[in-house]
């Protein structure tokens, strides 16, 4: 019986994959950058631009949650890209985009999922919902006897 409710308990619902985005960002040199709703006057130089978009899963390389593959990124004048880079939202109109956090996303499509930020939560939530399934019905189980 022990065995059966141990073995049901890997039965339990499994991380979905497709992402549930919380900000607007773009990823650009291994950085998540998050939109904001402020604008750039004084952009400086093109630095990059969005190589892969999603709304539903993560990719390598200078990808976004919304901007369409080829929108161009932007450093600001006098300040540093570790700090903001800015987006063309359209033609002429830049929006400011704040350096969050470094980029490390669940590379899928060879069944590899990358440790990170991104990626490992839903693996460690499966682990201990199905260990604390285990102890509870261990528990149950020994103060029945």
């Amino acid at each position: 019986m022990l065995l059966f409710i141990f073995l049901c308990s890997f039965i339990s619902p499994t991380p979905s994959f497709a992402t549930n985005w919380v900000h607007q960002f773009v990823v650009w040199d291994g950085f998540v950058y998050v939109v904001k709703d402020e604008y750039v006057k004084e952009i400086d130089q093109e630095i990059g631009q969005v190589t892969k978009y999603s709304d539903m899963e993560q990719y390598a390389g200078n990808f976004s949650n919304v901007y369409k593959e080829g929108t161009k990124y932007y450093s600001i004048k006098d300040i540093s890209t570790n700090e903001y880079i800015a987006i063309e939202v359209e033609s002429g109109i830049y929006k400011k985009a704040v350096r969050e956090s470094e980029y490390i996303f669940a590379d899928h499509s060879n069944g590899n999922i990358n440790e990170g930020k991104f990626a490992d939560k839903a693996v460690n939530v499966l682990f201990i919902f199905t260990l604390g399934v285990f102890v509870i019905v261990f528990i149950v189980i020994k103060v029945k006897r």
